[in-house]
């Protein structure tokens, strides 16, 4: 179904009450992975998209805090379910190669794994922009101060990995009852697909590096 796209969507925030809360949260972090993986896409001079999707990025941080704090907050969920459709709805994209390393890296996680998705999301990436950060240090510098209100791009990452254990998704494998031997993160990194939009790009052996990290 690859190419096809809807006419319009109707979008009814009543309805994600009917999701458990940790799935919410799972999927809200997806909303956000895949506004980082766009965002740090090429060129890594900023657009317009860029700044729009630094407010969408903003938008989902501050709405998935409310909703957790309030799940009956109808305002939150529907900032939330908009951010969602803003996340692929192809406006964020434009004039964008996108990155999507660390969906890459997942997908097989989960192929393997049959992990949640927004989780394996939330372990990888800390641990991935840790590694790749110096390529693209000035946008990672300009995401810090715009969606973190930090300084520094290492900063950035911290925040990140502050804000993914504040809404209780895990930081590591184990926490996600997890255990990977040598050899299944040897497939994983091997089989995983290397994309042209990652502003470093990574070797299999890298890839092991990453996922022994994040153990």
């Amino acid at each position: 179904m690859w190419g096809v796209f809807a006419d319009f969507a109707i979008l009814d925030p009543d309805l994600t009450k009917t999701v458990p809360m940790k799935q919410v949260i799972s999927g809200a972090f997806d909303t956000l992975s895949h506004c980082m993986e766009t965002y740090f896409g090429h060129p890594h001079t900023c657009n317009l998209s860029d700044r729009i999707n630094e407010a969408v990025q903003r938008s989902v941080i501050k709405n998935l805090k409310a909703i957790i704090a309030n799940p009956d907050d109808d305002f939150a969920r529907s900032e939330l379910m908009w951010a969602s459709a803003m996340g692929e709805n192809g406006i964020l994209k434009l004039g964008k190669m996108t990155d999507f390393q660390c969906h890459m890296i997942e997908h097989q996680l989960g192929a393997y794994t049959d992990c949640n998705h927004g989780q394996g999301l939330a372990v990888l990436h800390p641990v991935l922009y840790r590694h790749i950060y110096k390529s693209a240090e000035e946008k990672f510098r300009r995401w810090a101060q715009e969606v973190w209100l930090v300084q520094d791009a290492e900063d950035g990452i911290d925040f990140l990995a502050d804000f993914i254990r504040e809404i209780g998704l895990p930081t590591t494998f184990t926490e996600m009852g997890i255990t990977l031997d040598d050899a299944t993160i040897r497939a994983i990194a091997e089989s995983t697909i290397i994309t042209p939009g990652c502003c470093k790009q990574l070797t299999p052996d890298e890839i092991v590096e990453i996922l022994n990290e994040c153990k």
